[in-house]
């Protein structure tokens, strides 16, 4: 079990490593690749909401499905013939959430039952998510690089930290099939 363990986080801290050399090095292909996802996303949503539009019994939902299924193609025709646009309006998305979430926890801050301390964390992560939520707004051509720069740091972190996982799983397997050959003879 331990052996399966440390082997599965080892290959994920490698993997993490990989992707988060891969994002800072090279933050563009980075960036084209949440632009791929992201086409291949609506165009797998197209073809469920078809599926369901035509496995319909009555004539209202058909009509809804078909609809969304075509603006998820143009969503998708959309990603591909233009990425740089959806690469901006990917950032100015996450910059609009950054911000939402960002209100939700300041209203937190000010209106929970919470500790003092509680309340100033809310306050303080509302803060960074709104002031995030701006600079997103202000440069969304820079925004997704530095997101795509963001997101290698945390696939290194990942990495790292799978790989200790791993191997303190490895050696807690040795210290356990050790302890049963002691025991079981």
């Amino acid at each position: 079990m331990f052996a399966s363990l440390s082997r599965s986080l080892f290959w994920r801290g490698l993997l993490g490593l990989a992707v988060g050399i891969i994002a800072i090095v090279w933050p563009g292909v980075t960036i084209a690749a949440v632009v791929v996802i992201f086409a291949i996303a609506v165009f797998t949503d197209a073809a469920v909401q078809a599926v369901r539009a035509f496995s319909s019994d009555t004539a209202g939902p058909v009509v809804g499905h078909v609809l969304l299924a075509a603006v998820d193609v143009a969503a998708g025709v959309v990603a591909i013939a233009w990425p740089g646009i959806t690469t901006l309006a990917l950032t100015v998305w996450i910059g609009v959430w950054a911000v939402v979430v960002g209100g939700g926890e300041l209203a937190i801050a000010f209106v929970s039952d919470e500790t003092v301390g509680d309340r100033a964390l809310f306050g303080l992560t509302g803060l960074l998510s709104v002031a995030l939520g701006i600079v997103l707004f202000a440069r969304p051509d820079i925004g997704a690089v530095s997101l795509a720069e963001v997101f290698g740091l945390f696939s290194l972190a990942i990495g790292v930290s799978s790989l200790v996982l791993a191997a303190s799983a490895h050696g807690t397997g040795r210290g356990v099939d050790s302890g049963l050959q002691v025991t079981g003879s």
